[in-house]
């Protein structure tokens, strides 16, 4: 599904991008990042078995899964995300950041 809750055909090579996250996953080096169990956005420690593989940059929108690319999410802030590029998250969080102005 794309950022604007439309369902796109999976390409081929989004296919092969979500196999290789998947053997990062399995890679001592992904480990060694989860292992404090902290959320690279939130800084909340959740525990490495509940932290999920983000795309600093998404598949969706040209992001690939290289180690520059993945960051340790917790759920919450992995599904706040989405499809959001980095300066887009940036903006939505200070939107939440932001008292109302009224």
């Amino acid at each position: 599904m794309s950022g604007q809750g439309h369902f796109l055909p999976e390409s081929e090579s989004a296919r092969r991008e979500k196999a290789v996250a998947r053997e990062l996953r399995q890679s001592g080096w992904w480990k060694r990042r989860i292992a404090d169990g902290r959320c690279h956005y939130c800084r909340r420690e959740v525990g490495a078995h509940r932290l999920t593989l983000d795309h600093v940059v998404p598949l969706i929108r040209g992001g690939r899964s290289v180690r520059g690319n993945v960051v340790p999410a917790c759920k919450d802030c992995n599904n706040a995300k989405k499809s959001l590029l980095p300066w887009e998250w940036d903006a939505y969080l200070e939107r939440l950041d932001r008292p109302d102005s009224e």
